[in-house]
């Protein structure tokens, strides 16, 4: 072992890159569920399409776990992504597919879609954190 390693564990890239995914996609849903709940001026399509993007990454980077807090991660991810996939679904079809557009109902509902998410995204890094603490202990 080398002096600059020795009594220190080396950084791991793939953990590195696990949990920046895990927090980026906890900020961008957090950017998007900021603001008055049925006021479409507040929430932009393009970070709940930046939110989605991130979430299914993070999930991709899970399916890797073969832990029992893998599987929990996992699950709080999968829970994540459906919410989002569903608030686009919903922007998608009021704007592009009938006549309601974003009406306060609407952005209503498109939010509180984004806030289960941003539910199960603290949930993935509440864990992360305790797995990470409980690994140095």
């Amino acid at each position: 072992m080398d002096s600059l390693t020795e009594g220190h564990e080396r950084m791991n890239l793939e953990k590195v890159v696990f949990g920046f995914f895990i927090l980026l996609a906890l900020t961008l849903n957090f950017g998007f569920f900021l603001g008055d709940f049925d006021n479409p001026d507040h929430h932009n399509v393009y970070e709940l399409y930046a939110a989605l993007v991130v979430s299914l990454i993070a999930t991709v980077l899970k399916f890797g776990e073969r832990t029992q807090i893998g599987a929990v991660l996992l699950a709080a991810s999968l829970v994540a992504d459906l919410q989002l996939i569903a608030a686009a679904l919903v922007w998608g079809i009021a704007t592009q597919m009938t006549d309601v557009g974003l009406n306060s109902a609407v952005m209503a509902s498109i939010v509180s879609l984004s806030g289960g998410a941003l539910l199960a995204n603290l949930a993935s890094v509440t864990i992360l954190i305790v797995e990470t603490v409980g690994m140095h202990r």
